[in-house]
């Protein structure tokens, strides 16, 4: 069954909401990346989700064009009208994690691009780049205590994270193949995967 579109209303909601408290520390950070470097496209965080006080960080790449490009949802949210978003809102919501439960975003913040200025998966000068925004993110979430990684390259820069640095937590990890739609399409093994890591999210929550 078809998800419906997200009104519009939902979005202006949503962007009316940026600053309550739970969200407030880490829109700051979205700022303040931007001002590092005006051309970086980086969405917010969603409202929705819960913020600063999340127990459960999930990461993916890089922002889709459907997030971030003109017309686009401007957040990093389940709710976008795309199939990777809709593929994981379906597992999370499964897997019996609340939303006040995690928080998603990506290894990444910004938009990646190619030299031809086409949507591209971040490279590896790309994870490296965006290793402090990491870090920064992780000081604000005091709460986290299980990171879900959700790609190959979310986990590469996770690790870069881990092992170029000396952080003063190892927070547990769990990593499943990223929900877009090739993968979830062509292997239903990458489904129960990453139901299995939410599933372990929601145990977790719940305690």
């Amino acid at each position: 069954m078809r998800t419906p579109p997200v009104e519009a209303a939902t979005w202006q909601d949503k962007r009316a909401r940026l600053d309550v408290a739970h969200v407030a520390p880490l829109n700051a950070l979205v700022r303040a990346w931007r001002s590092e470097d005006p051309a970086r496209q980086v969405p917010w965080f969603d409202p929705d989700d819960g913020g600063t006080g999340a127990r459960v960080l999930v990461l993916m790449e890089a922002p889709g064009p459907g997030t971030v490009r003109p017309g686009g949802s401007g957040f990093c949210s389940e709710d976008n009208p795309d199939g990777t978003a809709r593929t994981f809102a379906s597992l999370r919501a499964g897997a019996g994690l609340e939303r006040r439960d995690y928080v998603r975003w990506n290894i990444v913040p910004w938009a990646v691009h190619d030299a031809t200025g086409s949507w591209s998966a971040p490279a590896a000068t790309d994870l490296e780049d965006a290793r402090p925004a990491l870090s920064s993110l992780l000081h604000a979430l005091g709460d986290l205590e299980l990171v879900v990684v959700l790609g190959q390259r979310a986990l590469a820069g996770w690790t870069r994270h881990a092992t170029l640095g000396r952080p003063a937590h190892v927070l547990p990890l769990l990593a499943a193949p990223h929900p877009s739609q090739r993968n979830t399409r062509a292997r239903q093994e990458a489904l129960l995967r990453i139901g299995n890591a939410l599933a372990c999210g929601a145990a977790i929550a719940r305690r």
